[in-house]
């Protein structure tokens, strides 16, 4: 089997990594426990209904899970190091939703929280297991880049994903430190997810996200999903590729999601500029419209110029989707 067909369809998933494999069906069924809890149990926490943490983690988890299952499983270099990083990760993971479930159960947050020792022992617990699986990815994304593809276009949409994956995970720690207002006050609260306002305010349906303030969530969710993201513009552009020519040379699919990966870095770093100025992710200003535009118009003009351009080497693999020629 041929790298490229590897990075395609990839081993059998028997031959993924194990334990972030059980991780991901231990948080299938949290998922699914918490949506009950969401129809039993009526009690609301920061504006939302209390099982819904749990349920928006445990998904996120089971992406992250899945992923970095697939991807280390494919590995020939630095293996054994992804495999102990992943099981590190996974253990990490998993430490962190039980904290979260037990504090559920309790009737608290399980962030931020030093209301009494116990909380804060949970939360400092969970803190050294966030560290722990954030150096944990960055260890197998190093991994990455010692096992290129034959397909230069697979190999950039998966480095840069996990790197953007990265950076959007070591965003959350703009979040731990207290707020001015908590200093202010010895709050037993110490860190917020909202910048300018007292967490729990109004915010968007689900995830919560304030529709009144800035929320540091936003960039942290969509800089670690970057990992799923950027490779699946490159997956569009392999299908895109059977119906337009221009499209089966893998030095322009690599130049088109290189351009899509700057701009999601772009992206990711203007939406951490408006939360920590404040602002609502609905309610942009003039600012941050003219800074999203921009992104929109040079990622746009990128891509005509790559599409348009004569003269680029054709590479002899072909597109493969699914592991179909």
């Amino acid at each position: 089997m041929t790298a490229t067909h590897r990075l395609a369809a990839g081993p059998p998933v028997a031959q993924w990594h194990r334990p972030l494999l059980w991780l991901a069906v231990a948080m299938a069924i949290l998922v699914v426990v918490s949506i009950g809890g969401m129809i039993v149990d009526g009690r609301v926490l920061a504006g939302l209904p209390i099982w819904a943490k749990s349920v928006k983690f445990a998904l996120a988890t089971l992406i992250y899970a899945v992923t970095w299952a697939w991807l280390i499983a494919q590995l020939t270099t630095w293996r054994r190091v992804a495999w102990w990083a992943g099981t590190v990760a996974a253990v990490g993971l998993g430490l962190e939703l039980v904290v979260i479930v037990i504090q559920i159960v309790r009737g608290t947050t399980s962030h931020f929280n030093f209301t009494t020792a116990f909380d804060a022992a949970l939360w400092n617990t969970m803190g050294l297991s966030i560290m722990g699986v954030w150096f944990a990815t960055v260890l197998v994304a190093a991994a990455l880049f010692r096992n290129p593809a034959s397909d230069r276009a697979r190999t950039s949409a998966i480095r840069a994903g996990a790197v953007l994956s990265v950076v959007g995970a070591a965003l959350g720690m703009l979040m731990v430190q207290p707020t001015e207002g908590q200093r202010a006050t010895g709050s037993s609260i110490r860190g917020a997810h909202t910048v300018g306002l007292a967490d729990g305010g109004p915010g968007l349906p689900i995830l919560g996200w304030s529709t009144v303030g800035g929320d540091l969530r936003i960039p942290h969710f969509l800089g670690m999903h970057a990992l799923q993201a950027i490779p699946l513009v490159l997956i569009v552009l392999e299908f895109a590729a059977r119906r337009f020519p221009v499209l089966r040379s893998a030095a322009k699919r690599q130049a088109v999601v290189l351009v899509a990966a700057a701009s999601y870095g772009a992206l990711l770093a203007v939406l951490t500029w408006q939360a920590l100025r404040g602002q609502s992710v609905v309610r942009p200003d003039s600012l941050t419209m003219l800074a999203v535009g921009a992104i929109a118009i040079a990622a746009s003009v990128a891509v005509v110029v790559i599409v348009r351009r004569s003269g680029v080497r054709e590479l002899s693999n072909p597109v493969v989707v699914g592991g179909v020629r």
